[in-house]
């Protein structure tokens, strides 16, 4: 059986496999609306699923927990963290087929950590909704978007932390163009700010103004998401850019001084802009870059005019599209090897 995973596990019929498989996309994060705060919510962010890179994972029940594959390590925390969270005292088998690069901005942690739960939740049959999953992970500290990029995938909004100790809400949520294409400028070299850099630098920047988040709010509502439901990519990408632009001015003494994180990113990505790219910018706090085009026809020949350039910086150029629907499952019940099924453990 294959398909979809709901927003929520308890929308489903619960039924324990032998095993599951589980792929979430990656995210974009866009930029913060309002780090100022003044009405009582705090962030507010913007940004998207995209179908590449992504983590993909098998779960299935063993003797022992084994956890094999790529991000071995972090896969095993959040395996040995979600079985005392959930009560499953089990054993089991998790294999990393694929893992979303960790610290470039593209939500590995928030994905690995949902997908995990999700395989873990799906093959006990719990009913767990999957925002549930990441807060109790500790997800959704600042934004939303991976875990609606997780849940239901497109393009999101959500409107920012509250006093309540809950995740943002999704206030806005809508398909990117299946024409689109975005160009991903990857530095495997470098990492962006995470773990306690990143919490000290939210602690010790100031508020921004208010006059700069009113803005940001503003050409949010009133030009990039009429311009995404109108299919109008210029002016989308004019509002992202000047996303980007506020956001890279208030980040930049967190991140050496300048608006990108990998100053090849910057380079490459600003190259591409002349070459007739929109809506450039850092996703989350980087390194990886994006910029957007009207087609597949044309990220090829663009991605093709700027391989030379982004081998000479030690770069990677890839090719993703919007992703309009949630992580994916697999459930399977046929039992091999040293797999046990669900009455045996």
């Amino acid at each position: 059986m294959g398909g979809n995973i709901d927003a929520s596990i308890g929308n489903k019929t619960a039924v324990r496999g032998a095993s599951a498989r589980v792929i979430a996309p990656a995210r974009l994060h866009m930029g913060f609306l309002d780090l100022n705060g003044g009405l009582g919510r705090k962030f507010g962010s913007l940004g998207l699923a995209i179908d590449q890179p992504a983590t993909e994972l098998s779960l299935e029940y063993s003797r022992l927990d084994v956890v094999e594959g790529v991000e071995c390590r972090r896969a095993e925390r959040a395996l040995e963290r979600l079985k005392s969270l959930l009560g499953v005292e089990k054993n089991f088998r998790l294999t990393m087929n694929s893992a979303i690069p960790a610290h470039a901005g593209l939500g590995s942690g928030t994905q690995l950590a949902l997908a995990v739960g999700a395989a873990l939740a799906e093959i006990e049959g719990l009913k767990t909704q999957y925002r549930v999953l990441g807060e109790m992970q500790n997800r959704g500290a600042r934004s939303a978007i991976g875990m609606a990029a997780f849940e239901r995938g497109g393009f999101v909004v959500d409107g920012g932390r509250g006093p309540q100790d809950l995740a943002p809400p999704v206030v806005a949520q809508a398909d990117i163009p299946t024409s689109w294409r975005m160009l991903l400028v990857l530095d495997p070299a470098s990492v962006g700010v995470h773990g306690e850099v990143e919490t000290s630098a939210f602690k010790t920047l100031p508020p921004m103004r208010r006059s700069i988040s009113a803005e940001m709010c503003r050409v949010v509502l009133m030009q990039l998401l009429p311009a995404l439901h109108e299919e109008d990519i210029e002016a989308f990408g004019a509002a992202v850019s000047k996303v980007q632009e506020y956001n890279g001015d208030y980040f930049a003494s967190a991140q050496g001084g300048g608006k990108w994180s990998s100053s090849g990113v910057e380079k490459l990505v600003q190259r591409l802009a002349e070459l007739g790219a929109v809506g450039i910018g850092q996703s989350s706090w980087g390194p990886t870059g994006f910029a957007f085009v009207k087609s597949a026809e044309v990220a090829s020949q663009m991605r093709q005019q700027v391989l030379s350039e982004a081998k000479e910086l030690g770069l990677t150029v890839i090719i993703a599209r919007g992703r309009n629907q949630g992580a994916s499952i697999e459930l399977a019940h046929e039992a091999t090897g040293d797999r046990l099924s669900p009455a045996a453990t």
